[in-house]
């Protein structure tokens, strides 16, 4: 069989790899969205597909979870051909069919604007739609979906059996097992998809992997270690009196809808209901936000002990008496001018974009202000120069001063870090293991620190893929 990668290789984001069984046989393992693609012009160029294979020659997806990094070119894939199913878990299909209309409707109003509003008859110019997927592409893409449960050994042909293992990070995250028997020989391949950490807000821990032949590992982590050493509920508590009680002021935190909001406001919830926190207003600012806590309300049984236990005694995960979601645009304007002391959480988590741009734009000056970010902030983001300490920041047309107080913390951090990475790849005997595939991280300083470790450790067949390299199992 051959492997090859086609996303994530030598990046983070973009998630994508092709095995092809000896029997022709076709699986693609994640469809992620390159975020880190030079975007090309939106004028004068054709249609081109983004994949550098014919995808109706695929026959089995598999998705590891929702984030877009992972989901976000399915519907492109099936618009090009496509025709098998995706399997996945139920939490997975639920989020991500959130995720990916999401997404087709900000290709709508990208496409609205490159057309002025007006759909010309006549001369109409050419522009490069690669990625543009729209609602009914999503809508025939979620009738390919097929959920498995975790630890159900699924037998997809004599030849090929999948099986899902929890992997933290997101609700619904997997790790992927295949076993596959070629030529009267089975072998073991498997991919951690994002590794999740211990003791996160609602998500159950990451479990280790059986031995197998073949790791495909994430190294988002490779070169770094998680800062905070205090609780969830700890590190919050400290910045809401400082901010919002001693001040008293506004509290801004970025985060996105999609997992670091369901940890705050379970967090928030916590503080609420049994420190005995005061009531501050907590504005929810993001209709996905809203959507994707209904899905995690349905999937309680699949969350952690922890929260489960906190369901059963509180009834309510996420909603407590001074908690607003805000839908509309008019009232998330509103609140960026609230006079009294609150906290704000919107999206998105680097400040590239969604509401919460206003939220930072309105509070920048504001002495009174403190903006947390809780995760990670691309270089280019606003989010990625308020973490660097700029002094002005330039927002639309406006330079503005930075008087507002920044904070961060990565007790939020979804991602395991490189003690997790370690623990994760050490359940692996290092003279069963055939190769270890690094994926998924920044190069070459997260991956060639992850591989310098791992040889430390005695696994000396470590390869970091290019993209479209292809190695034979």
């Amino acid at each position: 069989m051959k492997l090859t990668f086609w996303g994530a290789a030598r990046q983070v984001t973009g998630s994508m790899y092709l095995l092809e069984l000896a029997s022709d046989y076709r699986i693609l393992i994640d469809c992620g969205a390159d975020m880190e693609r030079e975007e090309v012009p939106s004028t004068m160029l054709p249609y081109r597909s983004v994949f550098p294979f014919e995808p109706s020659m695929v026959n089995l997806v598999l998705l590891t979870h929702a984030h877009i990094d992972h989901s976000g070119n399915l519907p492109n894939l099936v618009r090009d051909g496509y025709e098998g199913q995706i399997l996945c878990t139920a939490p997975t299909m639920a989020l991500s069919e959130l995720l990916l209309h999401d997404a087709a409707a900000l290709n709508r109003r990208r496409l609205n604007k490159i057309h002025g509003g007006k759909r010309r008859k006549h001369n109409k110019p050419k522009i490069d739609t690669t990625g543009m997927y729209l609602e009914s592409h999503v809508k025939e893409t979620m009738e390919r979906f097929v959920t498995l449960a975790f630890h159900q050994r699924f037998r997809v042909s004599p030849q090929l059996a999948v099986t899902f293992i929890p992997a933290g990070h997101l609700l619904g995250a997997a790790h992927i097992l295949l076993e596959i028997t070629e030529n009267g020989e089975t072998k073991t391949l498997a991919f951690s998809g994002d590794l999740g950490r211990k003791n996160y807000p609602l998500l159950v821990d990451p479990e280790p992997l059986p031995e197998v032949d073949y790791l495909v590992c994430e190294s988002t982590y490779g070169n770094r270690r998680h800062q905070a050493t205090q609780s969830p509920e700890t590190i919050m508590a400290d910045v809401i009196k400082r901010t919002c009680v001693d001040m008293p002021g506004r509290l801004i935190i970025p985060a996105f809808s999609i997992g670091r909001t369901q940890a705050l406001l379970y967090t928030l919830n916590q503080l609420n209901a049994q420190r005995g926190f005061p009531s501050i207003p907590v504005f929810a600012d993001s209709p996905l936000a809203l959507r994707s806590t209904r899905v995690y309300e349905r999937f309680t049984r699949q969350l952690n002990q922890e929260a489960q236990e906190f369901h059963e005694d509180y009834e309510e995960l996420f909603d407590f008496s001074n908690l607003h979601y805000v839908e509309d645009l008019k009232r998330s304007r509103a609140i960026s001018n609230y006079l009294e002391p609150s906290i704000i959480i919107s999206s998105s988590g680097m400040v590239s974009g969604g509401r919460v741009e206003q939220h930072i734009q309105v509070n920048l000056g504001n002495p009174y202000c403190t903006i947390l970010m809780i995760g990670y902030a691309a270089e280019g983001t606003i989010g990625h120069q308020l973490v660097r300490g700029d002094k002005q920041i330039k927002m639309g047309k406006q330079e503005l001063t930075v008087q507002a107080h920044i904070e961060t913390t990565d007790v939020f951090s979804g991602h395991g870090d490189l003690d997790d990475l370690l623990d994760f790849v050490k359940h692996q005997k290092p003279d069963r293991l055939k190769k270890v595939f690094l994926s998924h991280g920044e190069y070459p300083d997260a991956m060639e620190n992850f591989r310098s470790e791992l040889q430390q450790l005695g696994y000396d067949n470590v390869e970091i893929p290019a993209k479209g390299q292809s190695f034979q199992l």
